[in-house]
């Protein structure tokens, strides 16, 4: 399933959402500038690999600093190849205007990058032998996705079926579409605790932190005062009212 679009219409231009978009489009472009050793220092350097925290000794021995927990924030901005970088962007561009929205330019900014350091501790917690980066922005716009599911439950997403090589496109609510990420995450990343190596190279737990990040601070970012609705697909549960 691939989303297209959905039916919420946002109400002011989403300032922050384009520029975490420029940034990181920015930084990909320069990734993909650099020769192939620099580009893995560089992905080394700044992205999370959890063995340089929890086996010193290892990290010293291939010169990455100790004391450096940049990591935890810069690896939201790298990503490792067209699909990755444009998969994430494309995202975060249709989740992230409304929470945007209803949050403020920049309580969501605080907001992204809080989930994103969520997603890299989870990360961290669930793969701490690992001596492979994790890098994406994946975790921070789980983080935008976990925000939206609770807000705009009744939203629709456009999405894009393929069978049998025809495209279909369907309205799914947005509950069920973010339910059915949410829980293949979840079986993803149990599954790759049980079969050490079978990650497929996705970092399952940093969705999964990020996505239950964005919900648990979703009452504290959330712009306070009355609320009321301008369009049918704004539904907002009473606890956060």
């Amino acid at each position: 399933m691939f989303p297209i679009r959905d039916t919420v219409p946002r109400r002011e231009f989403p300032f922050v959402t384009w520029a975490i978009i420029l940034v990181n489009g920015t930084v990909f472009l320069f990734e993909l500038s650099l020769p192939k050793d620099l580009l893995d220092r560089l992905i080394y350097l700044f992205g999370v690999v959890p063995a340089r925290y929890s086996h010193p000794e290892w990290a010293v021995l291939f010169g990455l600093p100790l004391d450096d927990y940049w990591p935890f924030i810069t690896n939201i901005f790298l990503h490792g190849g067209w699909v990755h970088f444009v998969g994430n962007m494309w995202m975060l561009y249709l989740f992230g205007d409304n929470v945007e929205d209803r949050m403020g330019h920049g309580r969501f900014f605080v907001f992204y990058m809080l989930s994103g350091l969520a997603a890299s501790i989870t990360h961290f917690v669930f793969n701490m032998h690992s001596t492979v980066p994790a890098i994406g922005a994946s975790g921070a716009i789980a983080g935008v996705m976990g925000a939206y599911f609770v807000m705009f439950p009744t939203a629709r997403v456009i999405t894009l079926i393929p069978i049998l090589f025809l495209p279909y496109f369907i309205e799914i609510p947005a509950f069920v579409y973010l339910g059915i990420w949410f829980a293949t995450q979840i079986f993803s990343g149990a599954f790759s605790l049980l079969t050490p190596g079978a990650g497929g190279g996705i970092a399952w737990w940093a969705h999964i932190g990020g996505f239950v990040a964005g919900i648990v601070l979703l009452p504290i970012f959330r712009k306070k005062g009355s609320y009321r609705r301008y369009f049918p697909d704004e539904a907002y549960y009473n606890v956060y009212r």
